[in-house]
């Protein structure tokens, strides 16, 4: 009998051929609402593998109720949805889909940045309102990026590529990780610095940590306080590293001069979210590795991380193998 794989989000149906070939395979059709739980527990108490996404919550509830589990492929670079630890227990192979998605995320935090820098979709919506009458010498200025400071925390492999992408607009660049790199320091000219001093120093603020018990919550009211009034706060990470009601008080009290966010704490967020009110923040709703071209690539390599285990093999990207 062939191992029962359960897919709990709609992918192109030419990303699973191989797996299609030594696996019956089951996908939830719904490309925007994620699977009921009740349907998850049902379709993983008779699952070899999962292929799931970040709303898919893999915790000890479900894996205790999944005897034939050996693997769950995460679609996505983080995992904080799964409990790793009591899966590497039990025995079950995780894996996600890091690198095929670094240039296409790191494109997207930079133009993030441009984007409230130079306050490009209030201007769109300005044009389009019909509020466009006549010309003045500071209507919709906004702010340079080019040789200002970049403040990085979390340099892992999108934040050298964001940092890769800030060089060419001269910027000075430091960073902030959990561990110091000093090779891609060398190589990226970077200068690391503590957290509270990239927050003190920095322009703009960028926020590409994962979400861990060290991370949640860390960019808080003293956080935003502590940087530039001047300042241009982006996450592009997880909703969670941010307290939302800290950043509200922050545009609202003006500690700060604007923020874009690829990514919030509960998605998705409703038009009467209240940070929605501010005309000084882009919102995203987590475009982040959002072409077509990295989305094949994710789905792609999601299957084959599942296949390989199938067949006794190492996967591409194991996160506790």
């Amino acid at each position: 009998m062939k191992p029962y794989i359960f897919i709990t989000r709609k992918i192109p149906e030419t990303t699973m051929d191989e797996l299609q070939k030594i696996a019956v395979v089951t996908m939830w059709e719904d490309e925007f609402k994620p699977v009921p739980r009740k349907r998850l527990l049902e379709e993983a108490a008779k699952a070899t593998g999962l292929l799931t996404l970040l709303s898919d919550k893999i915790d000890e509830e479900l894996m205790d109720q999944s005897p034939n589990l050996q693997v769950v492929a995460n679609l996505a670079v983080g995992y904080d949805n799964i409990d790793v630890p009591y899966a590497t227990k039990k025995g079950i192979t995780i894996c996600n889909t890091p690198d095929v998605l670094t240039d296409t995320t790191a494109d997207l935090t930079f133009a993030l940045l441009m984007a409230t820098a130079r306050r490009i979709t209030e201007a769109a919506q300005y044009i389009k309102e019909g509020k466009w009458t006549g010309w003045a010498p500071l209507l919709l200025a906004g702010t340079d990026i080019h040789h200002k400071t970049l403040g990085i925390v979390g340099m892992g492999r999108i934040g050298e590529a964001v940092a890769k992408r800030a060089a060419g607009f001269n910027m000075n660049i430091l960073y902030h990780n959990r561990s110091r790199k000093e090779e891609v320091e060398r190589k990226l000219n970077l200068s690391y610095r503590s957290f509270e001093d990239v927050l003190k120093t920095s322009d703009y603020v960028v926020c590409l940590v994962p979400l861990t018990n060290e991370t949640k919550d860390m960019f808080d009211e003293n956080a935003f306080q502590t940087m530039k009034e001047s300042a241009i706060f982006l996450n592009a990470s997880r909703g969670g590293v941010v307290v939302e009601k800290a950043l509200d008080k922050a545009l609202t009290k003006g500690w700060i001069r604007g923020a874009g966010l690829d990514v919030f704490r509960e998605e998705p967020i409703q038009a009467d979210h209240f940070l929605l009110k501010h005309a000084n923040l882009v919102a995203l709703p987590h475009i982040g590795s959002a072409t077509l071209e990295t989305r094949m690539q994710m789905a792609r390599l999601a299957c084959k991380n599942i296949e390989n285990v199938l067949q006794g093999l190492i996967p591409p990207a194991p996160v506790n193998g």
